[in-house]
């Protein structure tokens, strides 16, 4: 019996070791078609024209449901994800509450404490996602493996490319939102690199890159 139970409990471990894999590459993939699907949709529907100057833009357009949707989800897988520790947790905690405010309060809202709110939720968001790249997921054990090695160098590029990103936009918030870089987009296009890089490390924490060899 005592055999068979320990079959079981190994049973059981793998289940929750490709429940997490799966888990990590629904939210990469969900965070790298995000943007896609919102400009492709919104083109196809003929409502957009061109692209909006945001992610966040796509709310007051039909595709709002999906824009909603998609935060809400990602909010959830969030939540749903545990960490090595209880600060890791919070952190999840915190980037699910940040994603349902990004979708709870419009960017084009009349209310100008909800238009605040949003660029807070939107900012505090990206920065957890950064720290998910930068800290949590480069932790390591006292023997990585040379994949982990080269798995870490990935959330480390992912995560400075996300921080690099929300730089980039406060400038342009700041000094550039009335010039003619404007109609270059630059804040859609920023957003969806931080956006890409955030799901290629979770994609990477998925072990769809860079897989550790079994043996």
């Amino acid at each position: 019996m005592s055999v068979g139970r320990h079959r079981d409990d190994g049973g059981e471990h793998r289940r929750q070791v490709i429940s997490y894999l799966t888990l990590r590459r629904v939210i990469g993939i969900m965070g790298i078609l995000f943007p896609v699907l919102l400009a492709s949709l919104c083109l196809w529907l003929g409502e957009c024209t061109g692209l909006k100057d945001s992610i966040s833009d796509y709310y007051h357009t039909d595709v709002r449901d999906l824009f909603v949707g998609v935060l809400f989800a990602i909010a959830w897988f969030l939540f749903s994800y545990k960490g090595y520790s209880a600060v890791d947790d919070r952190v999840g905690n915190l980037a699910c509450a940040f994603a349902l405010g990004v979708a709870l309060f419009p960017t084009g809202s009349e209310v100008a404490a909800i238009r605040v709110l949003h660029i807070v939720c939107a900012s505090a968001l990206f920065l957890a996602l950064a720290w998910f790249s930068l800290v949590l997921f480069r932790k390591k054990g006292e023997h990585p493996t040379e994949q982990k090695i080269k798995r870490n160098r990935v959330y480390m590029v992912c995560g400075v490319a996300m921080l690099g990103c929300m730089a980039l936009i406060a400038i342009y918030a700041a000094f550039l939102s009335e010039t003619a870089v404007v109609d270059l987009k630059p804040v859609f296009w920023l957003e969806t690199l931080a956006l890409w890089a955030f799901g290629f490390s979770w994609l990477t924490k998925g072990e769809v890159l860079w897989r550790d060899r079994q043996d």
